[in-house]
């Protein structure tokens, strides 16, 4: 499996930047794992939209889907040109119900809900859907090709329970905060530290930091994520990053 960052950045993305979106390549099929700001125009550097073979969204937040209406628009395009004629399927919650429902466009796209706990699978993996602490409803994915594991956190709170992800090769979670800018009472995203943390517990191979904000240093968010215990590798993920495994 192969998987290419096309974004990362929350919740807006910087100059040339992207959020969150993941393209993986299985070997026998392409997937996009949500389509956040930016993410339609580095996905074209890499593959065109009528090779896609599905798009994983993890839940409605904008950084997580506002390039799907471009997605949608780049399917229509491709089947006026010719190159295509066929329903793009979108995977993702049922709710809230009135983002679910923009998910399917005309005759271009159309959503397939998932639930906590479901399996499909497609372009050979195995994709499991686990609801995280981070309203609205948001389900992290467990990706397997019976060989290797990635686990994509999608975004999560402290009170996510993350046994589903014990020993994945490449654990993808989100560090939104450094330790000193976490804010008091309930929340529902990590700090950086709190990534390496959860992927010493879990046992992770291999860590991947997303979800930062341009607007603070890189350095700010690797020191954070150095004080967390996690002796495996691990780096902040960059737009154009391949990871194989």
């Amino acid at each position: 499996m192969k998987l290419t960052v096309l974004g990362y950045q929350s919740p807006a993305p910087g100059p040339n930047g992207a959020t969150a979106g993941y393209l993986l390549d299985t070997g026998s099929g392409k997937l996009l794992i949500d389509c956040g700001s930016g993410v339609y125009a580095k996905l074209m550097n890499y593959i065109r939209i009528e090779e896609l073979d599905a798009v994983l969204l993890s839940h409605y937040h904008h950084d997580h889907v506002c390039d799907v209406p471009i997605v949608q628009y780049g399917v229509l395009m491709a089947s006026v040109m010719g190159r295509e004629n066929r329903v793009l399927p979108v995977y993702g919650p049922a709710e809230p119900k009135s983002w679910a429902e923009k998910m399917t466009y005309q005759h271009y796209t159309r959503l397939h809900e998932v639930r906590q706990g479901q399996t499909i699978r497609m372009a050979g993996v195995d994709i499991t859907f686990y609801q995280t602490a981070h309203p609205p409803l948001c389900h992290a994915m467990h990706i397997t090709d019976g060989t290797h594991t990635i686990v994509y956190g999608a975004d999560s709170g402290p009170d996510t329970n993350w046994e589903f992800a014990h020993g994945c090769d490449l654990f993808i979670c989100e560090g939104t905060f450094t330790s000193d800018r976490v804010p008091t009472g309930k929340r529902s995203h990590l700090s950086a530290r709190e990534a390496a943390i959860v992927a010493a517990q879990i046992k992770a191979k291999r860590l991947l930091i997303t979800h930062q904000s341009p607007d603070m240093e890189r350095e700010q968010y690797r020191q954070d994520a150095a004080s967390g215990g996690y002796s495996g590798v691990w780096e902040l993920a960059q737009i154009g990053q391949v990871i194989e495994l």
